[in-house]
């Protein structure tokens, strides 16, 4: 467990200090971040100004109206841009061009309640009840589940890349073979994948600690749907699983070729899987009670970043996340051992590419 240990921290040691690992901290922070202040940058304001020559009306909802004296100074201050529109009395409407269709829906509704209460006439509004999910936060829980198909599909990959990658280059310089006289290949291959699995949460612990600071410093944190520190656990748990499964798939294929001209061809079935896993985790976040969702969210490796998703997007019952946990563990704890074999086996014989089927006989 020492030589594990120690190969953990010398991963650790060498690739934090990297420009291209602060480099990609520092930008999926930022560009995480960045999308926290984006609804408030882009989405304009949602108050109106409204000029009114006359008897204000009574105060309404996103609009503030301001007084003018007369219809000619009202009219210099639509063109001028100084305000949203005019109301001219209780009769007309003013507007520079077009006028916006929210503003008109909210002033037509102010005039129709107005005038019906002119009239002497009570109208009581429906009372709505929610009996299922929250629409309030419908659309921030798809949005947060997008966030997360992208995040967790770039986490992965960059990290087992990172695992093959290093195992190549340890091969390719034959220094894999002083490391074996200290440590055991289990223990060599456990400590790569174990301290280049630390780098990667840490950057996922950087993005959500930055999306999440943003979101407080923006005003977005209030919109943000109950319950988002089990989303953040979720998200956390799930990430390690995964990439426990890719990464061990990674070191395996990596050790079947000596340099890193030849990885790419050899990495093909297991970014085939990712992809894959992406697309379905991506249309999960659009329809997170579908069929399609349901079903992979249970099975290995899909699971991995489909469950987050349904996570995030919708209320997944406790079962099926227990069920999908506990199935992906079985195909981690199955995938690792398959890993070490074909890594033990296969790291030494530098050269040509080896062959996986003739490793696994």
């Amino acid at each position: 467990m020492n030589g594990l240990l120690l190969v953990a921290q010398r991963e650790v040691r060498t690739r934090i200090r990297t420009k291209s690992f602060l480099i990609s901290l520092a930008i999926s922070a930022i560009l995480v971040a960045g999308l926290a202040f984006a609804p408030k940058v882009f989405g304009g304001d949602d108050t109106f100004d409204v000029g009114v020559v006359g008897a204000a009306p009574a105060a309404v909802s996103q609009v503030h109206f301001t007084k003018y004296p007369d219809e000619a100074a009202v009219r210099k201050a639509v063109t001028g841009g100084d305000v949203d529109a005019a109301l001219i009395g209780d009769r007309r409407v003013l507007a520079d061009g077009e006028l916006d269709q929210r503003l008109g829906l909210i002033l037509d509704s102010a005039h129709r309640e107005a005038q019906i209460k002119a009239a002497g006439l009570t109208i009581t509004p429906l009372q709505v009840e929610s009996i299922g999910a929250d629409a309030r936060y419908q659309g921030v829980r798809t949005g947060i589940a997008t966030l997360l198909v992208f995040v967790l599909f770039f986490l992965l990959i960059y990290s087992a890349m990172y695992v093959a990658m290093g195992v190549v280059e340890e091969k390719g310089s034959r220094i894999v073979e002083i490391l074996l006289t200290s440590v055991r290949p289990w223990q060599l291959l456990g400590g790569k994948i174990l301290g280049l699995g630390s780098l990667g949460l840490i950057n996922l612990v950087a993005i959500i600690a930055a999306g999440l600071s943003a979101s407080f410093a923006s005003g977005f944190a209030a919109d943000l749907p109950p319950g988002m520190g089990g989303i953040v656990v979720s998200t956390v748990v799930w990430f390690l699983l995964g990439y426990a499964f890719f990464s061990a798939l990674a070191a395996a294929f990596g050790s079947l070729v000596s340099r890193q001209e030849e990885l790419n061809s050899v990495l093909t079935p297991m970014n085939t899987l990712m992809m894959l896993t992406y697309v379905v985790a991506y249309l999960a976040a659009g329809e997170p009670t579908g069929t399609l969702a349901r079903v992979l969210s249970l099975i290995p490796p899909f699971s991995s970043m489909v469950m987050p998703v349904r996570t995030a997007a919708s209320d997944v019952p406790l079962v099926e996340i227990g069920l999908a946990a506990a199935l992906m563990v079985v195909a981690v704890v199955a995938v690792l051992l398959f890993g070490a074999r074909v890594y033990e086996r296969a790291v030494l014989r530098t050269g040509a590419r080896v062959k996986l089927g003739d490793v696994v006989r």
